[in-house]
């Protein structure tokens, strides 16, 4: 423990543990196998969705479509605003 001082001269016993051991790192994953880079580059040269990676036509066809006026406000029945 860490003694420290207040400006009142207590003195406050601080608690500090001790740091964490470190977690060892993955190993790294194997390359693709070269029939699996070439089914992804002939894909992406096509146009077609590829696993893993950002597409945004999905992004665009899976958010919610909200228009205006599809939702309102609900009416507060006691009339105080809150």
């Amino acid at each position: 423990m860490t003694p420290t001082y207040s400006t009142t001269g207590r003195q406050r016993l601080i608690f500090v543990p001790q740091p964490a051991e470190s977690v060892p790192l993955a190993p790294p994953q194997p390359p693709d196998p070269p029939i699996y880079r070439d089914l992804m580059r002939t894909w992406a040269d096509g146009g077609r969705t590829l696993p893993g990676r950002h597409d945004p036509e999905w992004i665009r066809l899976a958010a919610p479509t909200v228009r205006p006026g599809a939702f309102s406000a609900p009416r507060d029945p006691r009339g105080d605003g809150r």
